[in-house]
């Protein structure tokens, strides 16, 4: 605790106790107003600070850095207008489940509504966003003003890290004159030993612990039950973070014979793990309507968000099966309407018991003489002898077949569309790498043209509220906070929204590669409805809106390395050179073209 003066012994308290609750990152937007707590950040030893002076790039790359690492992420910024600039961040956080403890500066309650300078209403800024908001508060620096701010931070750290939902909460809070750290004599008048250096041992003022998610004996054998009666059924795994997963649900898919249809995000189509049941096409497959009828599930367990593919929402929602989500952040991830269950359940602990059931059921069947692959099923909750269950010979087959047709369609054409682009970049991902893909088109495409590897690479995506704004600013968060060697993956739309990320970059020891795909536009929307419904100048003024953003020149701006990219046989050189932007000039009709392309061509590798 820092006596110099009432506010830097209630600002050092307060960081000192984040950093006792494990914080160890904050992002500071340097303002008068935050002085107090900026310093308190800066000379914790336990909190690496980074300063960022745009507040939107700064909520962002603290998002990126808490997504990366699992971990609070602190977030300062001063008075006014300042804090509204993290709303976006805010937002996404909130629809991630992303834990961010957002510390606003603000004038005391005197200096409010009267026109006194930088000062807006920041009670509630974030509305619903947050788990919680607290308005800390003016206080002496005595033995309650210094308990108080040990308490909130306790607080924060808890209700982020979820009880049972992570996520942001926002904690305003106003301070007095003097602002920098200038002596007061008798200014700390607390006397507590408790108030004044916290608890011994360097441990928290309250240490809260987690909820259990461990599932209990009655779901693992009731869910476990329920996979051994289906006659069919698939797993699909969406976004999620926690490489531990892998294993766990491809044995799972081994012994229940369910395929994993895969979403890139989910962790479970890059990596050493088993992936033979992994299948990566399901989008263009279930493009096929005939193809997708036969292959209708009568159960369906669902790891991770919901994947973006229209084809297999709809595929989903006409299938009239019962879905078990597998949902441990307390949030209600059910776009479907059709959920049977969902398990606030560890997913790991979950996948891992309800193979271990199935497979020890198969085992004691076969040892007692029984033909085939026996697979449990439920009599009065013991399990019993249930028929061989197939492999999903359809599914291994149709994604065999439509890999192959992807590869001979895009592979080795001199024109760069995204579609071989994104097939490229899969190939091209070395063990380590962290993958930060934007929203719009290029996680679309990620989604249909990743392809199953080895490389053992974390995939991640703001997802959450789906806005392609901040997309740089996170991935270079996550860069900084994982020390893993970063590709960033970004349309020309996306980089101008972001472009003063970039200044971050000087602070990130590690390679941070930024793929700009420029393809003059919004490519996205020539796939929906309003390339028809519009004529040409309508849509291009509205929707395609050509912007001419000069990548080079915006690289030179920031001092980066620049590099065009004329041939995707040059991509692995252009990654292994380092941090810098990589322009990839592509055409927007040539995209089109190029997706119906694909599709045709496995769609006719289906029907031969």
């Amino acid at each position: 605790m820092d006596p110099t003066n009432a506010n830097t012994a209630l600002a050092s308290a307060f960081a000192e106790e984040l950093a006792r609750g494990g914080l160890r990152r904050a992002v500071v937007s340097p303002g008068s107003r935050s002085t107090p707590l900026a310093v308190a950040l800066w000379r914790e030893p336990g909190i690496e600070v980074t300063v960022i002076v745009d507040e939107r790039s700064a909520g962002f790359f603290a998002l990126g850095a808490a997504q990366a690492s699992g971990e609070p992420v602190a977030l300062l910024c001063t008075s006014g207008t300042a804090l509204v600039n993290y709303h976006p961040a805010v937002a996404e956080a909130d629809e991630s489940a992303l834990p961010l403890v957002v510390l606003s500066a603000d004038r005391p309650p005197e200096l409010r509504g009267i026109g006194a300078g930088q000062t807006i209403d920041q009670i509630k800024t974030f509305g619903e966003s947050v788990r919680w908001f607290c308005e800390v508060g003016t206080h002496d620096a005595d033995d309650s003003g210094l308990i108080h701010m040990r308490s909130v931070a306790a607080r924060a750290l808890a209700r982020a890290r979820g009880e049972i939902r992570p996520g942001p909460v926002h904690l305003n809070l106003p301070w007095r004159e003097p602002l920098a750290p200038l002596p007061v004599d008798g200014a700390v008048t607390a006397t507590d030993p408790l108030a004044l250096h916290g608890r011994e041992g360097g441990r928290p003022l309250t240490a809260v612990t987690r909820v259990d998610l461990e599932p209990t004996e009655f779901v693992l054998d009731e869910v476990a039950g329920h996979i051994g009666d289906a006659i069919a059924g698939v797993i699909i795994a969406g976004r999620q973070t926690d490489p531990e997963l892998r294993e766990p649900l491809a044995h799972l898919a081994r012994v229940s014979g369910f395929p994993i249809l895969a979403e890139p995000t989910s962790q479970m189509r890059l990596g050493p793990h088993d992936r033979s049941y992994v299948v990566t096409t399901y989008d263009t497959l279930l493009r096929d309507e005939h193809w997708a009828r036969g292959v209708v599930p009568e159960l369906v367990l669902r790891f991770g968000e919901l994947p973006t593919s229209k084809p297999l929402r709809a595929w989903l929602a006409a299938s009239g099966a019962d879905q078990i989500v597998v949902d441990p952040t307390g949030g209600w991830n059910e776009p479907t309407g059709r959920a049977a269950a969902i398990l606030r359940v560890d997913p790991t602990e979950a996948a891992s018991g309800w193979a271990a059931r199935l497979e020890r059921s198969s085992e004691g069947r076969a040892s007692e003489g029984g033909a085939g692959r026996p697979l449990p099923s439920r009599t009065a909750g013991r399990f019993v002898q249930g028929p061989p269950r197939p492999a999903p010979r359809a599914w291994l087959e149709a994604e065999a077949a439509a890999l192959s047709a992807i590869g001979e369609e895009l592979e080795g054409t001199e024109v760069i569309t995204e579609p071989a682009l994104h097939l490229a970049l899969g190939k091209a991902h070395r063990d380590g790498d962290l993958v930060y893909t934007a929203s719009s088109m290029p996680i679309r495409d990620q989604e249909t043209f990743l392809g199953p590897g080895d490389a053992d690479v974390l995939l991640l995506s703001n997802r959450g509220a789906n806005g392609i704004d901040g997309l740089m600013s996170s991935g270079i968060g996550a860069a900084h906070a994982s020390g893993r060697p970063t590709t960033i993956v970004t349309g020309e739309l996306g980089f101008l929204h972001d472009i003063g990320s970039l200044a971050a970059l000087r602070d990130v020891s590690t390679p941070v590669r930024i793929v700009v795909i420029d393809n003059g536009g919004g490519g996205i929307f020539h796939f929906l409805p309003q390339q028809s419904a519009l004529d040409a100048s309508e849509f291009e003024a509205l929707f395609g809106t050509p912007r001419a953003v000069s990548v080079e020149r915006a690289a030179a701006l920031f001092d980066l390395p620049y590099r065009r990219l004329e041939s995707l046989t040059d991509l692995p050189a252009a990654l292994a050179a380092g941090t810098g932007l990589i322009e990839v000039r592509t055409d927007r009709q040539a995209n089109v073209g190029a997706h119906r392309r694909v599709t045709d061509r496995v769609l006719a590798a289906l029907s031969s």
